[in-house]
């Protein structure tokens, strides 16, 4: 604000008084500018605080118990409990069932411990000797470190005994690597290591080295990018199932990959996910990409026609276009948007009636109908959702278009982003088989995100690329009810000895789980 000079100022009052109003003005204005701007600063600083140390109620649970796990669940099962035991605890104004253990495999091997009393314990005070009337049976898990075998391959040598010119020896059964001491069981429990479990290579390779056994890291890394592209097949007929079925879930997270052509060991790289095919055919798929540019998903879609569920990205919004494709947008995000609103309240004002509960209790009413139609089939989800959501939206936009709140302001953003994204947002109620949210993709992402966070990076495309290819397979068999590690093992046995039409015969839905079950421990 200028300041001003007393020879500059009028002599006339009136124009004084004009001078002064008009000053005040600016005042005023540039104080309600100073005010949002330190409100903006407060809020900012709130919500930094709750993301730092609040707990968050997607992932908190998940990342809070990582370390008190012993502590955190007050109703774990009983460990100590025999199985058959189902112990009423009283509660105050109710009474609940405790948990009981789950009885073991059956399958596993079992060695049979036979405890006796000493001859001495066998006498019985009137003098007589006790005999055997019956038995209690308890169970105990014991754990022998990984046992290892070695295959040997015995390939005998036949030649004629008349004219001794003919000499044959049996072929080498194909193998997922040629030449390789890697069988296809190794292979497979390194990818679930890795994979599923989050444990980078050099800690494995540890643990083959407490064994006798040297398989270095890199050794184990060129494992990982040969089987990565002994899978490729599949990985394309699994691409070509979810494309094939017109209701899809994608989302993209970010890999860092030191060695990229034209990028720096710094420079973010993506891995798109694709989440679709029936309900009981559900496939997932990775896809590695240098960028996050629209023309990976138009790549990705390519002939692709349904319903596109994803977040608000603008990445999107090129294949979006399209006119056989149908946006559908994701209430979870909304939901983010405002609870961070509420995270920016001062802590007091979060759980009163303002406005940001108000939001809150609409999505949530919304929520509560999909919770309650979760096991429906998709014309019951569709005729409820029409007859109960429909009147809660009308409302929630209603609600919506009468608030003026600053778009600096945490809820001011969350009221533009879904009014930005309410074209897309009401799609879902129009088929019973589309998704409230995106979560079934974002869920398919945690295991990747997971392992990030151990490996930190990937150092080649060639291993990025193979990673999104076990990623693909064992969360695509997770989410089909098959053992990830048996039915890898399986796919890296038997692809190298099918053709190219044959492919698809190993997609885990044509798979048999008991047949799988039956293998889980023999040797390869």
């Amino acid at each position: 604000m200028e300041t001003l000079a007393r020879q500059t100022l009028p002599d006339d009052i009136e124009a004084l008084k004009d001078l002064v109003i008009e000053q005040q003005a600016v005042y005023l204005a540039a104080l309600k500018e100073a005010e949002l701007q330190l409100a903006k600063y407060e809020e900012e600083r709130r919500v930094d605080r709750a993301r730092r140390f609040g707990a968050s109620t997607e992932a908190g649970d998940l990342q809070a118990n990582l370390f008190d796990e012993a502590e955190a669940f007050k109703e774990a099962v009983d460990d100590t409990a025999d199985e058959t035991d189902a112990d009423v605890v009283e509660v105050a104004a109710h009474s609940k069932r405790r948990p009981k253990r789950k009885p073991l495999p059956k399958d596993l091997p079992r060695v049979v411990v036979t405890h006796k009393l000493d001859e001495s314990d066998k006498c019985c005070p009137c003098g007589c000797e006790m005999r055997i009337i019956g038995e209690k049976v308890s169970e105990q898990i014991d754990v022998i470190p990984a046992q290892v075998y070695i295959l040997e391959h015995h390939r005998p040598t036949y030649s004629c005994p008349k004219c001794d010119e003919s000499i044959k020896t049996v072929p080498m059964p194909v193998q997922p690597i040629p030449k390789s001491v890697a069988s296809p069981g190794l292979l497979a429990h390194v990818a679930v290591a890795k994979y599923a479990d989050g444990l980078p290579l050099y800690r494995q390779s540890k643990q083959f080295e407490r064994l006798g056994i040297d398989l270095p890291r890199n050794t184990l890394a060129r494992h990982m990018i040969k089987v990565g592209e002994l899978i490729e097949p599949l990985i394309e007929a699994l691409t070509e199932h979810i494309r094939g079925y017109d209701v899809m879930q994608m989302d993209e997270t970010p890999v860092q990959v030191l060695k990229e052509p034209g990028k720096v060991a710094r420079s973010k790289s993506y891995m798109w996910v694709m989440k679709g095919g029936p309900p009981d055919h559900q496939g997932i798929v990775y896809h590695y990409d240098p960028t996050r540019a629209q023309g990976v998903p138009k790549q990705l879609l390519d002939n692709y026609q349904g319903y596109l569920q994803t977040d608000g990205y603008a990445g999107y919004n090129a294949i979006l276009t399209q006119d056989d494709i149908i946006g559908v947008g994701c209430w979870a995000h909304v939901r983010r948007k405002f609870m961070e609103a509420k995270k920016a309240l001062p802590k007091a004002d979060q759980n009163k009636g303002n406005r940001v509960n108000q939001a809150l209790a609409f999505i949530s009413k919304l929520y509560q109908l999909e919770r309650r139609l979760k096991d429906k089939d998709p014309e019951t989800r569709q005729r409820n959702r029409q007859n109960e959501a429909v009147p809660v939206l009308n409302k929630f936009k209603a609600w919506l278009d009468k608030q003026s709140v600053p778009s600096t302001t945490y809820l001011g953003k969350a009221i533009q982003y879904t009014q930005g994204q309410w074209p897309r947002l009401g799609i879902y109620l129009g088929d019973g088989r589309v998704s409230i949210d995106n979560n079934g993709v974002e869920n398919a992402i945690r295991p990747f995100a997971l392992g990030r966070k151990n490996w930190l990076f990937s150092d080649s495309q060639g291993g990025v690329k193979a990673s999104a290819n076990l990623y693909s397979l064992i969360e695509t068999a997770k989410a089909n009810g098959l053992n990830d590690y048996a039915y890898l093992k399986y796919v890296f046995a038997e692809l190298p000895r099918i053709s190219n039409d044959e492919t698809a015969t190993l997609l885990p839905w044509n798979i048999d789980p008991e047949m799988l079950s039956r293998q889980l421990n023999k040797p390869s």
